[in-house]
């Protein structure tokens, strides 16, 4: 039973690791076409403004946020729990690259973590 449970783990940590990838590839593919749409720079307040100009942007952008800030609420209590170390990258990761890629980013270091753990 626990060699499927240790499978089970490597599996699902390269899922979040893949996941990771997309979600550093795919909002900066979105963020370098703001950036060809809207000027050389990153205009943060045209960018939120953006992001809430109609409902449905709205909706979005109000429930990342909301999601967002729960999901770092779990991170930092989980990392104490588990006593890893570095999640400043993780926190760094959200703000200058996306939330998409420093959650998953978080997962799988969560899950290297775990296997530490297991092995001692």
């Amino acid at each position: 039973m626990k060699i499927f449970m240790i499978r089970q783990i490597n599996w699902l940590k390269w899922v979040y690791l893949l996941l990771a990838i997309f979600g550093a590839i795919l909002p900066s593919l979105a963020n370098i076409e703001f950036v060809r749409s809207y000027g050389p720079s990153f205009n943060i307040q045209l960018f939120i403004e953006l992001a809430n100009n109609n409902p449905a942007s709205q909706s979005l952008s109000r429930d990342l946020f909301i999601g967002s800030a729960a999901v770092f609420v779990w991170i930092f209590s989980e990392s104490r729990r588990l006593q890893m170390k570095n999640l400043w990258i993780v926190v760094l990761a959200t703000f200058t690259i996306a939330f998409a890629f420093s959650a998953p980013l978080f997962l799988y270091l969560r899950e290297l973590r775990i296997e530490e753990m297991n092995r001692d």
